[in-house]
Protein backbone atom coordinates (compact mmCIF):
# COMPACT_ATOMS: atom_id res chain seq x y z
CA UNK A 1 0.00 0.00 0.00
CA UNK A 2 2.77 2.25 1.14
CA UNK A 3 4.40 2.88 -2.18
CA UNK A 4 0.59 3.17 -3.94
CA UNK A 5 0.74 6.66 -1.88
CA UNK A 6 3.22 7.59 -1.68
CA UNK A 7 3.40 10.92 -4.09
CA UNK A 8 7.24 10.30 -5.09
CA UNK A 9 8.84 7.10 -5.67
CA UNK A 10 13.00 6.39 -5.04
CA UNK A 11 15.06 4.88 -7.87
CA UNK A 12 16.48 1.93 -7.23
CA UNK A 13 20.10 3.21 -7.34
CA UNK A 14 19.20 5.53 -4.48
CA UNK A 15 17.80 2.57 -2.24
CA UNK A 16 20.45 -0.40 -2.96
CA UNK A 17 23.25 1.88 -3.39
CA UNK A 18 23.08 4.41 -1.63
CA UNK A 19 24.69 5.33 1.48
CA UNK A 20 23.70 8.01 4.01
CA UNK A 21 24.37 8.14 8.24
CA UNK A 22 23.05 11.73 8.68
CA UNK A 23 25.71 12.67 10.68
CA UNK A 24 24.54 15.89 11.76
CA UNK A 25 21.33 14.56 12.96
CA UNK A 26 22.46 10.80 14.64
CA UNK A 27 26.06 11.75 15.28
CA UNK A 28 27.18 8.76 14.03
CA UNK A 29 30.09 8.97 12.54
CA UNK A 30 31.62 5.69 11.62
CA UNK A 31 30.16 3.29 8.90
CA UNK A 32 31.13 0.19 10.38
CA UNK A 33 28.95 1.09 13.36
CA UNK A 34 26.31 2.54 11.11
CA UNK A 35 26.12 -0.98 9.27
CA UNK A 36 26.14 -3.06 12.57
CA UNK A 37 22.91 -1.15 13.46
CA UNK A 38 21.18 -1.64 9.94
CA UNK A 39 21.24 -5.43 10.70
CA UNK A 40 18.63 -4.19 13.76
CA UNK A 41 16.64 -3.90 10.80
CA UNK A 42 16.52 -7.34 9.45
CA UNK A 43 15.66 -8.37 12.81
CA UNK A 44 12.68 -6.29 13.47
CA UNK A 45 10.76 -7.45 10.18
CA UNK A 46 11.49 -11.29 11.06
CA UNK A 47 9.68 -10.75 14.36
CA UNK A 48 6.54 -12.55 13.22
CA UNK A 49 8.02 -16.09 12.88
CA UNK A 50 7.28 -16.07 16.41
CA UNK A 51 4.02 -16.44 16.27
CA UNK A 52 4.25 -20.04 15.04
CA UNK A 53 6.33 -21.55 17.89
CA UNK A 54 3.71 -20.24 20.06
CA UNK A 55 0.83 -21.48 18.45
CA UNK A 56 3.04 -25.27 18.37
CA UNK A 57 1.60 -26.30 21.76
CA UNK A 58 -1.95 -26.12 20.05
CA UNK A 59 -1.08 -27.98 16.98
CA UNK A 60 -2.28 -31.78 16.36
CA UNK A 61 1.04 -33.22 15.98
CA UNK A 62 3.49 -30.84 17.32
CA UNK A 63 6.63 -32.88 17.08
CA UNK A 64 6.41 -32.43 13.38
CA UNK A 65 4.06 -29.79 12.15
CA UNK A 66 5.55 -27.57 14.90
CA UNK A 67 8.72 -27.28 13.33
CA UNK A 68 7.90 -27.32 9.33
CA UNK A 69 5.39 -24.49 10.54
CA UNK A 70 8.35 -22.56 12.00
CA UNK A 71 10.61 -22.88 8.89
CA UNK A 72 7.80 -22.10 6.64
CA UNK A 73 6.88 -19.02 8.77
CA UNK A 74 11.30 -17.98 8.65
CA UNK A 75 10.51 -18.12 5.07
CA UNK A 76 7.09 -16.17 4.35
CA UNK A 77 8.09 -13.40 6.36
CA UNK A 78 12.08 -13.21 5.32
CA UNK A 79 9.98 -12.47 2.11
CA UNK A 80 7.48 -10.00 3.41
CA UNK A 81 9.84 -8.83 5.39
CA UNK A 82 12.30 -8.09 2.83
CA UNK A 83 9.09 -6.21 1.26
CA UNK A 84 8.30 -3.88 4.12
CA UNK A 85 12.01 -2.90 3.86
CA UNK A 86 11.69 -2.05 0.58
CA UNK A 87 8.55 -0.06 0.90
CA UNK A 88 9.63 1.82 3.38
CA UNK A 89 13.04 3.05 2.15
CA UNK A 90 11.23 3.36 -1.60
CA UNK A 91 8.51 5.65 -0.39
CA UNK A 92 11.37 7.76 1.62
CA UNK A 93 9.84 11.35 0.67
CA UNK A 94 12.82 13.53 2.00
CA UNK A 95 15.77 11.68 3.57
CA UNK A 96 16.61 15.21 5.55
CA UNK A 97 13.45 15.84 7.27
CA UNK A 98 13.23 12.08 8.71
CA UNK A 99 16.27 12.98 11.39
CA UNK A 100 14.75 16.47 11.41
CA UNK A 101 13.95 17.00 15.13
CA UNK A 102 11.25 20.00 14.37
CA UNK A 103 9.56 16.75 12.26
CA UNK A 104 6.26 15.01 13.38
CA UNK A 105 7.61 12.46 15.22
CA UNK A 106 10.36 14.85 16.43
CA UNK A 107 13.15 12.93 14.48
CA UNK A 108 13.18 10.06 16.65
CA UNK A 109 10.93 7.35 14.50
CA UNK A 110 11.74 7.07 11.12
CA UNK A 111 9.76 4.56 10.09
CA UNK A 112 6.29 6.52 11.32
CA UNK A 113 7.65 9.35 9.75
CA UNK A 114 8.04 7.25 6.45
CA UNK A 115 4.24 6.89 6.97
CA UNK A 116 3.41 9.96 8.13
CA UNK A 117 5.17 11.34 4.97
CA UNK A 118 3.44 9.26 2.39
CA UNK A 119 -0.40 9.59 3.50
CA UNK A 120 -0.05 13.32 4.29
CA UNK A 121 1.15 14.31 1.55
CA UNK A 122 -0.84 12.24 -0.58
CA UNK A 123 -4.80 13.08 1.20
CA UNK A 124 -3.36 16.16 3.89
CA UNK A 125 -4.31 13.67 6.45
CA UNK A 126 -2.67 10.72 8.92
CA UNK A 127 -5.57 9.00 9.64
CA UNK A 128 -3.90 5.90 7.54
CA UNK A 129 -0.74 6.05 8.81
CA UNK A 130 -2.00 5.92 12.35
CA UNK A 131 -4.13 2.35 11.32
CA UNK A 132 -1.12 1.27 9.66
CA UNK A 133 0.67 1.65 13.22
CA UNK A 134 -1.77 0.06 15.10
CA UNK A 135 -1.21 -2.90 17.25
CA UNK A 136 -2.03 -4.69 19.99
CA UNK A 137 -1.70 -7.64 22.35
CA UNK A 138 -3.31 -10.43 24.93
CA UNK A 139 -2.61 -12.33 27.57
CA UNK A 140 -2.81 -15.70 28.11
CA UNK A 141 -1.18 -19.01 30.11
CA UNK A 142 -1.37 -17.83 33.40
CA UNK A 143 1.87 -16.02 33.00
CA UNK A 144 0.53 -12.88 35.34
CA UNK A 145 -1.29 -12.07 38.45
CA UNK A 146 -5.22 -12.27 37.98
CA UNK A 147 -5.02 -14.62 34.77
CA UNK A 148 -8.65 -15.62 34.98
CA UNK A 149 -9.61 -12.52 34.46
CA UNK A 150 -7.08 -11.70 31.93
CA UNK A 151 -7.90 -14.69 29.71
CA UNK A 152 -11.71 -14.83 30.10
CA UNK A 153 -13.04 -14.70 26.91
CA UNK A 154 -15.63 -12.29 26.50
CA UNK A 155 -19.10 -14.41 25.27
CA UNK A 156 -19.77 -12.15 22.31
CA UNK A 157 -17.17 -11.09 20.60
CA UNK A 158 -15.33 -14.44 21.40
CA UNK A 159 -12.08 -12.72 22.42
CA UNK A 160 -10.11 -11.83 25.70
CA UNK A 161 -11.21 -8.45 25.74
CA UNK A 162 -10.16 -8.17 29.40
CA UNK A 163 -6.50 -8.97 28.03
CA UNK A 164 -6.99 -6.67 25.43
CA UNK A 165 -7.91 -3.85 27.70
CA UNK A 166 -5.42 -4.65 30.31
CA UNK A 167 -2.19 -4.86 27.61
CA UNK A 168 -3.37 -1.43 25.95
CA UNK A 169 -3.71 0.34 28.94
CA UNK A 170 -0.31 -0.90 29.77
CA UNK A 171 1.32 0.10 26.46
CA UNK A 172 -0.21 3.71 26.84
CA UNK A 173 1.55 4.11 30.01
CA UNK A 174 4.70 2.52 28.83
CA UNK A 175 4.19 5.19 25.90
CA UNK A 176 3.83 8.43 27.72
CA UNK A 177 7.57 8.96 28.15
CA UNK A 178 7.96 8.66 24.86
CA UNK A 179 6.06 12.21 24.91
CA UNK A 180 8.55 13.54 26.58
CA UNK A 181 11.62 11.53 25.57
CA UNK A 182 12.66 10.14 22.53
CA UNK A 183 14.97 7.08 23.49
CA UNK A 184 12.07 5.52 25.56
CA UNK A 185 10.94 4.27 22.32
CA UNK A 186 14.17 2.50 21.16
CA UNK A 187 14.36 1.27 24.71
CA UNK A 188 11.01 -0.33 24.77
CA UNK A 189 11.49 -1.64 21.11
CA UNK A 190 14.82 -3.29 22.22
CA UNK A 191 14.27 -4.37 25.11
CA UNK A 192 11.24 -6.31 23.98
CA UNK A 193 13.14 -7.87 21.03
CA UNK A 194 15.78 -8.72 23.42
CA UNK A 195 13.53 -10.59 25.74
CA UNK A 196 12.01 -12.37 23.24
CA UNK A 197 14.93 -13.49 21.23
CA UNK A 198 16.64 -13.75 24.23
CA UNK A 199 14.60 -16.51 25.19
CA UNK A 200 15.61 -18.80 22.65
CA UNK A 201 19.24 -18.80 23.30
CA UNK A 202 19.02 -20.94 26.73
CA UNK A 203 17.26 -23.84 25.17
CA UNK A 204 19.98 -23.70 21.95
CA UNK A 205 22.63 -23.10 24.18
CA UNK A 206 21.46 -26.16 26.13
CA UNK A 207 21.36 -28.29 22.81
CA UNK A 208 24.77 -27.75 22.17
CA UNK A 209 26.61 -28.47 25.82
CA UNK A 210 24.23 -31.44 26.18
CA UNK A 211 25.55 -35.00 25.97
CA UNK A 212 24.08 -37.13 22.44
CA UNK A 213 23.36 -40.06 24.65
CA UNK A 214 20.81 -37.77 27.11
CA UNK A 215 19.03 -36.41 23.79
CA UNK A 216 15.75 -38.11 22.23
CA UNK A 217 15.66 -37.35 18.76
CA UNK A 218 11.93 -36.19 17.69
CA UNK A 219 10.73 -37.28 14.07
CA UNK A 220 11.83 -33.31 13.00
CA UNK A 221 15.43 -33.62 13.20
CA UNK A 222 18.98 -31.98 11.99
CA UNK A 223 21.08 -34.86 12.15
CA UNK A 224 24.64 -33.80 11.59
CA UNK A 225 23.40 -30.11 11.10
CA UNK A 226 22.31 -29.94 14.26
CA UNK A 227 25.04 -28.32 16.23
CA UNK A 228 26.29 -26.02 13.22
CA UNK A 229 22.71 -24.75 13.15
CA UNK A 230 22.98 -24.35 17.23
CA UNK A 231 26.27 -22.29 16.75
CA UNK A 232 24.96 -20.19 14.34
CA UNK A 233 21.89 -19.39 15.86
CA UNK A 234 23.39 -18.94 19.72
CA UNK A 235 26.08 -16.06 18.41
CA UNK A 236 23.47 -14.56 15.70
CA UNK A 237 21.47 -14.06 18.99
CA UNK A 238 24.76 -12.63 21.11
CA UNK A 239 25.53 -10.25 18.43
CA UNK A 240 21.77 -8.99 18.00
CA UNK A 241 21.23 -8.54 21.83
CA UNK A 242 24.35 -6.76 22.18
CA UNK A 243 23.66 -4.29 18.97
CA UNK A 244 20.85 -3.63 20.60
CA UNK A 245 22.12 -2.03 23.85
CA UNK A 246 24.57 -0.02 22.14
CA UNK A 247 23.23 3.71 21.61
CA UNK A 248 21.89 5.03 18.37
CA UNK A 249 22.20 8.51 18.63
CA UNK A 250 25.78 10.97 19.81
CA UNK A 251 26.76 12.50 21.61
CA UNK A 252 25.53 10.74 24.38
CA UNK A 253 22.84 12.52 27.13
CA UNK A 254 19.97 11.98 28.74
CA UNK A 255 18.26 12.59 25.86
CA UNK A 256 20.13 9.81 23.25
CA UNK A 257 21.26 7.49 26.40
CA UNK A 258 19.80 4.22 25.52
CA UNK A 259 18.27 2.95 28.63
CA UNK A 260 17.73 -1.13 27.42
CA UNK A 261 20.81 -2.04 29.12
CA UNK A 262 18.91 -0.17 32.38
CA UNK A 263 15.74 -2.30 31.89
CA UNK A 264 17.30 -5.31 31.12
CA UNK A 265 19.03 -5.31 34.26
CA UNK A 266 15.57 -4.83 35.96
CA UNK A 267 14.12 -7.25 34.83
CA UNK A 268 17.05 -9.71 34.91
CA UNK A 269 18.16 -8.55 38.48
CA UNK A 270 15.10 -10.45 40.32
CA UNK A 271 15.21 -13.44 38.05
CA UNK A 272 18.80 -14.06 39.22
CA UNK A 273 18.12 -13.46 42.78
CA UNK A 274 15.10 -16.18 42.46
CA UNK A 275 17.48 -18.83 40.56
CA UNK A 276 19.76 -18.40 43.61
CA UNK A 277 17.25 -18.41 46.24
CA UNK A 278 15.46 -21.81 44.93
CA UNK A 279 19.23 -22.83 44.55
Amino acid sequence: MLPLVALTIQSASYVFTKFDMATEQTGVSSKPYAVTLSFLVSQYSLYGYDAAAHLTEETKGADKNGPIAILSSIGIISVFGWAYILALTFSIQDFGYLYDTSNETAGAFVPAQILYDAFHGRYHNSTGAIILLFVYASSRDKGIPFSSIWRKVNPKHKVPSNAVWLCAAICILLGFPILKVNVVFTALTSICTIGWVGGYAVPIFARMVMAEKNFKPGPFYLGKARRPVCLVAFLWICYTCSVFLLPTFYPISWDTFNYAPVALGVAVKPKILTCIISQ
